[in-house]
């Protein structure tokens, strides 16, 4: 680019060296030769194919030295570009055993190689490669050389060939290879870096990046920062005309590989030199990325925008809910290297939201997006076939999964394999979408919503039964959460004797109460006594507390034993009833039986004062459950009350001595009656039998 006098002075030094530096006039490169020595030029660049080392079958001549020189290419006096100059030396290279000292000149030019040198009156002739890069340009020139046979000897040098030139940019960095063709060793390379613009310094602060321009307070310059696209004409991304010495700051955030700085002085028809200094930076390779963005272009065209350009290759997956990576479809389909900001297009019939785009770069994930999840809708849940064609009409069906393509009719215990032949019903009576059809193959979306469906009613139908058995068991557990808050119910049967007897009695159940436990005894049911009668009354209570877990307990007295004594002198006869509201002479007709026939475990209890009774007058019968006495043993009869599940209680002493306070009242005003003797009610055994 074509570099202002008074910029190539400032870069290069003071002015004595600048003029010292050699013009070239004209845009024609040009080769020369040191003396003895031939060359030609190749018109046009090249391709740079180095291709392999081969074995040199006599002499050859081969690149030894590579040096450069900077010269000035002018258009005009006063309007010049920056040029590299490359010299190349060269030597004669033959290998050990194929070199034979010539007796004569005609023996010397008969050892060239006929094919790969050719003889030219007696001189060797070479090929020589020059391969020169500097970013944005490459190049590769091809320079023809010949040596007469009076400068060949081995291992010596022959001379040097002489390119003009490379045209460079101020500040760039040129790496320069040389080799044959034929190559016989390996490349020579050198890499040099250009004199920079020494008023303009690029440093960083922090997140700030600042741009320093050193000039004289009165210089009128104008920049301009852009981004160099090469497929794109250079539009300027921010400019100012200034004057004097400035410091420009930009966010770190706006740097990428291409972003350059123009400069031009503010005169007529000057000439504009620029700068890239942010190729290699790795905060501008990392910001270059994040500014990429892919665009959808209807109906099956995209876009890959970005500011630089960049390598990267793009290809299309396969994206489902739940799947940690989105599936490549390589193959069936291949890989393309993208163009950014050209418009590419899909190889697809139809879209499909889960079809997403990644874009790779030195095959590293760079982006990845799902473009027609925007238009079409999100993701689902649709199973991707991959149909593969081979010759004579072979086809292969296949689902993508995480662990690979399953075979649609195969045992894997996969999704695909469960689905197998519903999904192949499905392909076959045109219910999946195609996506991509060609000779190789096919893709096809089939919809699994349906069979999705079916799950779900199966998981929601087990939800729900669970539930109405979670819901029976609470129902169940309240309903026992209830009745033990109630206490266990207990059916207290005594033989109604006097009154003392009766408030000794209602005391033992209202202490009981306390337990707590539901106690049933007839003095607090006369009502309902009176209407049902005695009988009927107690075998309601009695298959009431039964069925609630409860305990019927039998509490003896002198005519209580008396009564049961009657019962079993008489046999199958009912003893009368000593009273409208005497139970116990009523339940004596199911009591019994159950003690006979041994049902009486575990549903009744037995108990008596042991001061109004002694233990040996309670009949053999009725031992078959434990005959607690009062109020010694209450701890043990209090246990019982409550039943083999209920839990230890600590307390219980605590609450056999309440209730034990509770009955010495009604106790002592039964074991002192007022003068009068009372029949049937001395204590011992002959008592009971008086009675």
């Amino acid at each position: 680019m074509p570099v202002p006098w008074f910029l190539l002075s400032l870069a290069l030094g003071p002015s004595p060296m600048v003029l010292s530096l050699e013009k070239l006039m004209g845009p024609q490169d040009a080769a020369r030769c040191s003396p003895g020595l031939s060359c030609h030029l190749w018109d046009g660049d090249m391709l740079c194919l180095p291709g392999s080392i081969v074995s040199a079958p006599g002499p050859v001549l081969v690149p030894t030295r590579l040096q450069t020189e900077l010269v000035l290419r002018c258009h005009q006096e006063t309007d010049c570009d920056l040029c590299v100059r490359v010299a190349v030396h060269l030597a004669v290279h033959v290998l050990p055993g194929h070199w034979e000292e010539p007796e004569d000149e005609e023996q010397f030019e008969r050892a060239a190689d006929p094919e790969l040198e050719e003889p030219q009156n007696g001189s060797l002739q070479a090929q020589v490669v020059l391969s020169f890069q500097a970013y944005p340009t490459a190049r590769c020139v091809l320079l023809e050389v010949q040596v007469p046979a009076a400068l060949v000897q081995p291992g010596q040098s022959v001379g040097s060939v002489v390119f003009d030139c490379f045209e460079a940019a101020l500040g760039a960095e040129v790496r320069i290879w040389s080799y044959t063709q034929p190559r016989y060793q390996k490349e020579l390379n050198f890499t040099q870096q250009l004199p920079a613009l020494p008023w303009l310094n690029v440093s960083a602060d922090g997140e700030d990046v600042h741009l320093v321009l050193d000039v004289s307070e009165k210089q009128r310059f104008g920049l301009s920062l852009y981004w160099n696209q090469a497929q794109n004409p250079t539009k300027p991304w921010w400019h100012r005309n200034l004057t004097g010495p400035q410091t420009i700051t930009l966010n770190h955030t706006d740097l990428v590989p291409c972003l350059c700085i123009q400069v031009w002085p503010l005169e007529p028809d000057s000439v504009r030199t620029s700068i890239c200094p942010f190729v290699n930076d790795h905060r501008a390779h990392r910001n270059l990325w994040r500014a990429v963005r892919l665009q959808l272009l209807p109906p099956r065209g995209w876009r890959l925008d970005a500011p630089c350009p960049l390598p990267a290759e793009a290809t299309l997956c396969w994206q489902v809910p739940g799947w940690g990576s989105c599936q490549p479809l390589v193959p069936p389909l291949p890989r393309e290297n993208v163009t950014v900001n050209k418009a590419l297009e899909f190889p697809l019939l139809k879209g499909h939201p889960n079809l997403c785009i990644q874009v790779r770069s030195w095959e590293k994930l760079q982006l990845q997006e799902c473009l027609w999840s925007d238009s079409l809708g999100p993701l689902k849940d649709d199973m991707l076939l991959v149909e593969t064609r081979g010759p004579q009409d072979n086809r292969s069906l296949c689902a993508l999964e995480p662990s690979g393509c399953t075979p649609l009719l195969s045992k894997a215990s996969t999704r695909a394999a469960r689905f197998g032949e519903q999904l192949l019903e499905d392909l076959q009576s045109g219910q999946c979408l195609q996506l991509w059809d060609d000779d190789l193959g096919a893709l096809w979306a089939c919809p699994m919503d349906k069979y999705i469906h079916q799950r779900w009613a199966l998981v929601w139908l087990a939800c729900l039964l669970f539930a109405a058995v979670l819901f029976l068991l609470l129902l169940l557990k309240k309903d026992q959460a209830k009745a033990a808050a109630r206490g266990r119910p207990a059916l207290l049967l005594y033989s109604a004797e006097d009154s003392a007897f009766e408030r000794l009695v209602g005391a033992l159940a209202s202490a009981l109460c306390q337990l707590p436990l539901r106690v049933v005894v007839d003095l607090w049911s006369r009502r309902e006594l009176s209407a049902q009668g005695p009988l009927a009354w107690f075998h309601a209570q009695r298959l009431q507390t039964l069925q609630e877990g409860g305990v019927v307990v039998l509490l003896f007295s002198p005519g209580a034993v008396a009564l049961c004594r009657e019962w079993l002198q008489d046999g199958a006869s009912v003893p009368r009833a000593h009273g409208p509201h005497d139970a116990f002479a009523a339940s004596l007709s199911c009591v019994l039986p159950d003690f006979l026939q041994g049902r009486a475990p575990g549903r009744y209890i037995g108990a008596y004062f042991d001061s109004l009774l002694h233990p040996d007058a309670v009949p053999a019968l009725f031992r078959a459950v434990p005959v607690l006495a009062l109020p010694s043993q209450l701890p043990d009869f209090l246990r019982a009350l409550q039943g083999p599940s209920a839990p230890r209680h600590r307390r219980l002493p605590d609450k056999a001595e309440q209730v034990s306070q509770a009955l010495q009242p009604a106790l002592n005003s039964c074991l002192q009656p007022p003068g009068t003797q009372r029949t049937g009610r001395e204590m011992g055994p002959e008592a009971g039998d008086r009675t």
